[in-house]
């Protein structure tokens, strides 16, 4: 256990619904509690400690509100506090997968197996990218959801559209995306693409918008080269409750954070505030921004 600026942080493993481990991080308030919780989803290609993942832990702990950040249990990452390796991992990922460790954590919140100072009364989600899409799916379905906030979500998984990209991927069995940070080459199987392909319904984020009933903050920036701008937008006009889009101009994918982690900066420090103003009035009672 450590202590950051009146922040305590822990260390969990939970089994995942196949008995792959899912490592992650929660960083508690001081005082006693029952503390309002945030359970947050880091993004493809991502991991629970890339970049602004820890910051944003400190920053909501320091807010009065516990912060949960894990790894997908196939994200390719082995070590508690590792970086993506285990490329066989991150090869057999899908998306239900990932929808389906998302419930394993919400349930060990929730039973207080985590941690039984965590109020599961107030629980919120927060997702970045394609963890803003299981993030969405989540509070869609979980009716213990009270809140959500999205950074740079994309609005459908169908990602490629290309029908001779598709095809050899079905002929070679793997499609190869580039790590540019580490000029990995990352492997996806045909696994993840029948996944897509046989559950639309379930993984349609059109949909899990107008069922979402909590109050929604969408965070983009407008110059986002990996997911579109259009996206947040696409994603607020299907929104059926109280949802807003923080447009941040000019800003990137990851609001200008890199990893390792050099500091936020001032679209970082926006996204951030926004974050935290919009998850204490619906966790923890503090008055609107």
């Amino acid at each position: 256990m450590s202590h950051n600026r009146a922040v305590i942080h822990r260390r969990f493993t939970l089994a995942s619904r196949l008995g792959e481990p899912i490592h992650g991080d929660l960083r508690l308030p001081d005082g006693s509690g029952p503390h309002p919780v945030v359970v947050c989803c880091h993004g493809f290609k991502g991991f629970k400690d890339w970049g602004f993942h820890p910051w944003l832990g400190v920053r909501l702990s320091e807010a009065g509100l516990a912060a949960v950040h894990f790894n997908f249990s196939r994200n390719g990452v082995r070590a508690a506090d590792g970086d993506i390796e285990d490329l066989d991992a991150f090869r057999r990922n899908t998306l239900s997968i990932e929808r389906d460790d998302l419930d394993t954590v919400l349930d060990a919140v929730l039973s207080g197996a985590i941690d039984p100072s965590l109020d599961g009364a107030r629980l919120g989600l927060f997702g970045h990218s394609r963890g803003g899409g299981i993030a969405l799916l989540g509070a869609s379905e979980r009716p213990e959801a009270k809140a959500l906030v999205t950074w740079a979500a994309v609005s459908h998984f169908d990602r490629i559209a290309d029908e001779a990209t598709l095809a050899e991927w079905r002929r070679s069995g793997v499609y190869e995306v580039v790590n540019s940070r580490t000029g990995q080459k990352l492997p996806m199987g045909v696994a993840f693409l029948d996944d897509v392909l046989s559950n639309l319904a379930r993984l349609d984020l059109s949909a899990a918008a107008r069922r979402l009933a909590v109050p929604w903050l969408l965070v983009h920036g407008t110059a986002d080269p990996t997911v579109a701008f259009d996206e947040a937008n696409d994603l607020l006009a299907a929104a059926a409750g109280p949802a807003r889009l923080l447009p941040l101009d000019g800003a990137g994918h990851t609001f200008g954070a890199v990893h390792p982690f050099a500091g936020p900066t001032p679209h970082l420090a926006a996204a951030a505030e926004a974050t935290l103003a919009h998850l204490r009035s619906a966790l923890a009672g503090a008055p609107p921004a």
